[in-house]
Formats: C-alpha cells, structure tokens, sequence
C-alpha cells in the first residue's frame, strides 16, 4: 500500500545559480581595460594628453590591486617567455638610448599594456575573454558611427581634437579628429581618428562577432546587426591594410577549416603546400602588381609615402645596427629627437609605418630577432590550438571550438598590419598578443583546467566543470 508523505527525498526547489555582482564588476573592469586598448588614440583626442595617461597610468595600478586580492590560478612556469624578453629588451635600452626621456616614458607604456594583457587572460575564462572584446568593440563601433554622425548632423564640418577651434590658414585634413565625411561622401576615421587604424579594428569585430555567432550565443539576430555595422564602417574607412588583412583572414580560415577536416596527420600535407603557395604567391603578386592594385582602393604603389619614410629611418637604423637607439614606441613629437625629424602633410611622424623597420631603428637586430620570436612562437601555438582537436586523454572525438580560432586570425590582421604600420607593437595590437600567448600556454583547452574553472570563476562556486 502506497504511503503518502511531507518529506520528499529530492532536493527541495533552487534558484538557478548565477553570477556573483563581484565578478560581474570585474568582468566589466575587464571590458574597459580592452576597450581603452582597443580605442587606442581616442582618449588623447577627445580629453587630451594629461587625462589619457591618467587613464592607462590609473589602470594598469587597478588591474595589479585585483590580480593581488582576486589571486586567480596562475601557472607561473608557462609566461610567454619572448614576450617578456622584449619587454626587458626594451627596458634595458633606456642606458644607452638616444632618447632616455621618451625610452622611459614608452617603456611604462609597454609595461601597462603587458600587464593588462595577464591580468585579463587570468582572470577571465577563455569564453569570458571572447565576450569581454565582443564587448569591448560594439562600443568602439558603436561610438565611432555615433561620432560621425554627430558630427555630420549636429555640427556639419570637420572636428579638430578636443572639438578646439581649427588653426588659421590652411588646414591639412590629416590634422582632423573627423572630417564630416560620413554623409558627403569620403573616408571616415571614428572615434580613433585615423582611417588605417578604424579599418583593421572593424575588421577583428567582424571576425569577433562571426565566431561569437559559430559558437551559439544568444541574441544573433543584434550580432549580425553589428556585423553589418563593422563592415559599412570598414567600407567607409577605405584601408588598404584592412582590405588585404581581410584577405589574408580569408586563406588563414579557410586553410584552418580544411585542416580540421582531415582525419590522418598525413592528409594535412598538401594543404600545407597549397597553403604555402597561396601565401608566397599573394606575396609576390603583391609586390610586382603593387601599382594597380593599390590604385584600385585609391592608393600610390609606395604605400602612401611609405617607402620614403623606411629609407630614412633605415639609414639612421644601420648606424647602430645591433642594439639600436633605444626604446620609442610610439615616437614622442615634443622629444626634439623626433620633433621635426620626419614631416608628412606638415606633421611630424609618430612611427616608423612598419613594426620591424621602427623596431631596427629602436632596438637594432637584438630586438628584430626578439621579437620575431615572440611572434613565431604567438602564431605557431595559436595555429596549432585553432587546427587540432580538443585532446588531453585517450578519447580523439571532441569536437572542435569556434573560439579557438581567434588567436590565429588576430595573428594574420596583426602580420598584415604590421607591414604598413607600427600600431601592433603598442596597445591593442600588442596587449592581444600577450594575452592570447599567456592564455594559450596557461589554458590549452577551452573550458578544461585550473585556469578554466569555469562555475569558479564564470558563476563565482568553487566547485569545477566536468571535463
């Protein structure tokens, strides 16, 4: 006979677990942290030196305090080793730097952002890490297309930094904040004010936001909605760099899904070879079809003035070939070292518009080959987390992450880049590959290990997901 009782034996009825106001706090510090990397210049042109430096100073010395009192798993053994050489490369050059004032002033610079990259990679998930920048660059798209319309509707000509009064006389339109093109017509800078910085950006969105979509996030109808946002103000920004970026995104993907697909070490070979082809001939075609293809996105075959710009800083390089003359990322214009040394439209230059010619000029062939180490072994590692399978036991069927193919197409936006200009050596060019170097050899797979604890640290337990 049944026996009816008040005392079930499951469980009684719980809230679903969530996430704890403290780290949803830190998760949005972390946001801003790679926002404020990822608007790069913005901070100096719309509040002025003084405020950017508080900002990045201000921090980098929050991110420390909470590393410090969160304390998040860190296997100290496996830092990204050339990395760090780089940073101490470049510290060590203050002794014999042309330059002291601006070598210290960029080493602090370069420490900040180093610093931010570590933090933000341990004390975020691998998941969390995506959705931080996913984050972190709808503002700076969103801010940039809010920006230029304001400044198209509401004020109807061009924006001088800090909205100051333009100069008398004549004015070189590479001076403008914006250049209330946005309507009429022309190339747009955003928030960041220069095109050949805004292209590359809404370039990693785009790619941000697609893999944020393969993984199965909500809301993907407002995701599409901000790719297409992205690309028109790609578009609308007209950068070379970004467009061959895209392209070398394009080969880098498709070579990345093809070897997913093999089942046998031996079928990724050809791949491999047709890899290399596609890549040395783009190169090559690159370089011999340079004119017609650069006047196709209304560009000169010397890159802009480009070429100019490396024989000169060349010739001063091969003056102290190997340990170079110190420490200047980026150049500062008020150093009468650089004040006046290179024009362009009558303003000095910040950097070299390459990042190995800026760094043979700085660092000589000591700094070249550091960080060319720092880069093989960033791309080597976030090829291989992107091309094979999630594997730590016997069992070889787990499947394949979105996620993971994000350090690889960051490597092939930075490379590309890198060729035009210098930005990947200092903010978010730099902080990302830091931070995806450091969270690669701390994390291997996603979701699995101490420094993934994902109920830990994503919903605040401290019990840990079963692999």
């Amino acid at each position: 006979m049944a026996v009816h009782t008040k005392h079930p034996a499951s469980a009684p009825p719980e809230a679903p677990v969530r996430e704890k106001t403290g780290h949803l706090m830190l998760r949005a510090w972390c946001i801003f942290v790679l926002f404020t990397a990822l608007s790069g210049v913005a901070w100096v042109l719309a509040f002025g030196e003084a405020v950017a430096a508080a900002v990045a100073i201000g921090g980098g010395a929050v991110s420390l305090l909470l590393w410090f009192l969160i304390r998040p798993p860190v296997q100290w053994r496996r830092l990204p080793l050339f990395s760090l050489a780089y940073v101490v490369w470049a510290g060590l050059s203050i002794i014999w730097s042309a330059w002291p004032q601006t070598s210290a002033l960029t080493w602090l610079l370069l420490i900040i952002t180093t610093v931010q990259g570590f933090f933000v990679g341990s004390v975020l998930t691998w998941r969390e890490v995506v959705r931080a920048i996913a984050s972190a660059l709808k503002w700076v798209v969103a801010l940039s297309f809010l920006f230029e319309l304001f400044v198209s509707v509401f004020i109807g000509h061009a924006v001088m930094p800090g909205f100051q009064p333009p100069p008398e006389g004549h004015v070189d339109p590479i001076v403008y904040w914006s250049r209330n093109n946005l309507i009429d017509g022309g190339r747009i800078q955003g928030i960041v004010g220069n095109a050949n910085l805004l292209g590359p950006l809404c370039l990693l969105a785009i790619i941000v936001f697609g893999i944020r979509l393969a993984s199965g996030a909500p809301r993907r109808v407002l995701l599409w909605i901000w790719i297409g946002l992205a690309a028109y103000l790609m578009i609308r920004a007209g950068s070379a760099t970004a467009y061959v970026a895209a392209a070398g995104v394009a080969v880098v993907l498709a070579t990345v899904l093809l070897m997913r697909r093999t089942r046998r070490p031996g079928e990724r070979t050809p791949y491999y070879v047709a890899y290399a082809v596609v890549g040395v001939g783009g190169l090559i075609a690159l370089w011999f079809f340079r004119a017609q293809l650069f006047s196709l996105v209304g560009r000169e075959s010397d890159l802009t003035g480009r070429e100019g710009i490396w024989e000169v800083v060349l010739a001063k390089a091969w003056e102290r070939p190997w340990t170079g003359w110190g420490f200047a990322t980026p150049w500062n214009p008020a150093d009468p070292a650089f004040d006046g040394w290179i024009v362009d439209h009558g303003q000095t230059v910040m950097q070299a518009h390459n990042m190995w010619v800026d760094v043979f000029l700085q660092l000589g062939i000591i700094g070249v080959a550091i960080l060319a180490l720092t880069y093989l072994a960033f791309v080597w590692r976030a090829w291989f987390f992107a091309v094979d399978r999630p594997r730590w036991d016997l069992r070889d069927d787990r499947p394949y992450s979105a996620l993971s193919l994000l350090p690889t197409l960051v490597g092939a936006i930075l490379l590309v880049q890198g060729v035009s200009e210098s930005s990947p050596l200092l903010l978010w060019g730099w902080m990302f590959v830091v931070m995806f170097s450091f969270k690669i050899k701390q994390s291997p797979h996603i979701g699995v290990g101490p420094a993934e604890q994902t109920l830990a640290i994503e919903r605040g337990e401290l019990t840990k997901q079963a692999p």
